[in-house]
């Protein structure tokens, strides 16, 4: 089918983006998934990741999102995210201190047991898609 999918990626502050797009690929919790317009609808989660799609023009756009849910209707893709940031908006040195941080903490789990692991291991997976992100150079 030929036509473009409008994308709706909001959090609770603020609309991220709202645009039409040629397809639109998300990391669901079950897996990446890809829709284009016309696709079956369907409800799911997201984990912690990037939003990738194609715009009217062909560019390709990122957009990190810190999990949520998303709304997949044949005309729509509609993103509730904890929080989302495109490309450009990240701040690429508070993004690499916020990684340090979260190894120093990650290497110290053996040492202090009231760490938790699973809130540790969610900022270090944030804080390396976040950078991952900001050095590619994608907007």
């Amino acid at each position: 089918m030929a036509g473009n999918i409008k994308l709706e990626i909001v959090t609770p502050e603020k609309s991220v983006v709202s645009e039409e797009a040629q397809i639109v690929m998300a990391p669901g919790a079950l897996g990446e998934f890809g829709v284009l317009i016309g696709h079956t609808p369907f409800f799911t989660t997201l984990k912690v990741g990037i939003i990738r799609y194609r715009d009217v023009k062909g560019e390709e756009r990122f957009v990190f999102v810190n999990g949520g849910f998303v709304e997949v209707l044949p005309d729509r893709v509609t993103v509730l995210a904890e929080s989302a940031e495109r490309r450009r908006d990240i701040d690429v040195e508070r993004a690499k201190s916020a990684l340090k941080r979260a190894q120093e903490r990650l290497a110290k789990m053996s040492a202090e047991k009231d760490i938790d692991f699973t809130r540790a291991k969610a900022a270090l997976d944030r804080a390396l898609h976040r950078v991952k992100l900001a050095e590619t150079g994608h907007h």
